[in-house]
């Protein structure tokens, strides 16, 4: 167990409200109170969920610290600063830093498709460049490349960086993973359909994208989990998999940001290349979102 834990339980991966003219501020600071007033164990801005591929510069920044000084402590913030592009996401994490983000997410490079070296390499870079915990984020099915157990071994030498958000759908990688560093790296799970299974290797919790429709119901699956509920969290697992299986049937974040948007949380806008979801996919997530108790 890392003395440097960043959060146990769930996570938000928070959605960015945006219009046309840009950042939703009012709606973001709103739908930040209703996550922690919920019971939600962390907030994690503008990662792959927030978009924040498309936002520039300036916007992603102004998002950060927005969401440090709206939480104002509540919860741990964690701010997606990863990269393709090093040098960016080296000054982009000490920014972050610097207005008071708990953690970094620290994606590996996609499109450049590093090899282990250079995402060793990276991850590295941006580690040596703050004093904060890095949470290194594996999700192949998007960037094209894979961080193998034994590179995120190597990289759990280094004193900041202290977990994995493992999101690449392989249960037998993350067990590979859990057995090289379970004892010096926290394992979160990225995927809304493996919580329980990632839990029962020994993570320590989930970053989450069901959880912008249900904060408190997934945070709640992981409490039960490590209260010794397993059978309850396993019924929770399982009790939600349809619906997780709707929120990803077109790319992430296209379809939570439909369900947001039926629950008055923001508008259904999204940029490009990022385009609205398919009405026969939202009616059947808001289909299944009115099963699980939603009033949409």
């Amino acid at each position: 167990m890392t003395n440097r834990t960043v959060f146990t339980g769930a996570a938000t991966a928070i959605i960015t409200p945006l219009t046309p003219e840009g950042i939703d501020f009012q709606r973001y600071g709103a739908m930040i109170d209703w996550q922690i007033a919920q019971g939600i164990d962390a907030i994690v801005t503008v990662g792959t969920t927030g978009e924040g591929s498309t936002l520039s510069d300036e916007e992603h920044r102004a998002a950060i610290k927005f969401c440090v000084e709206r939480v104002n402590g509540r919860v741990p913030v964690i701010a997606g600063t990863g990269s393709n592009d090093t040098a960016y996401s080296v000054e982009l994490s000490r920014y972050a830093a610097s207005v008071g983000a708990d953690a970094m997410l620290l994606v590996t490079p996609y499109y450049n498709k590093a090899t282990q070296k250079g995402m060793y390499a990276c991850s590295v870079a941006v580690a040596d460049a703050i004093d904060k915990p890095c949470i290194l984020y594996n999700v192949p099915g998007r960037t094209g490349c894979n961080m193998l157990p034994k590179t995120v071994a190597a990289l759990a030498e280094h004193p900041n960086i202290v977990a994995i958000k493992e999101a690449s759908g392989n249960i037998s990688q993350i067990a590979e993973i859990a057995a090289l560093v379970g004892d010096r790296m926290d394992i979160y799970s990225g995927n809304d359909d493996q919580i329980v299974p990632v839990l029962s290797l020994g993570g320590k919790g989930v970053i989450s994208v069901l959880s912008n429709i249900l904060p408190a119901e997934t945070s709640l699956m992981c409490k039960k989990f490590f209260e010794g509920d397993v059978v309850g969290a396993r019924k929770m697992q399982l009790d939600y998999l349809e619906l997780v299986n709707a929120l990803f049937c077109e790319v992430n974040p296209i379809p939570v940001k439909a369900a947001c948007a039926a629950m008055g949380l923001c508008d259904d806008y999204l940029r490009l290349p990022l385009t609205p979801m398919e009405d026969a996919n939202k009616q059947n997530l808001l289909r299944l979102m009115r099963g699980a108790g939603i009033n949409v």
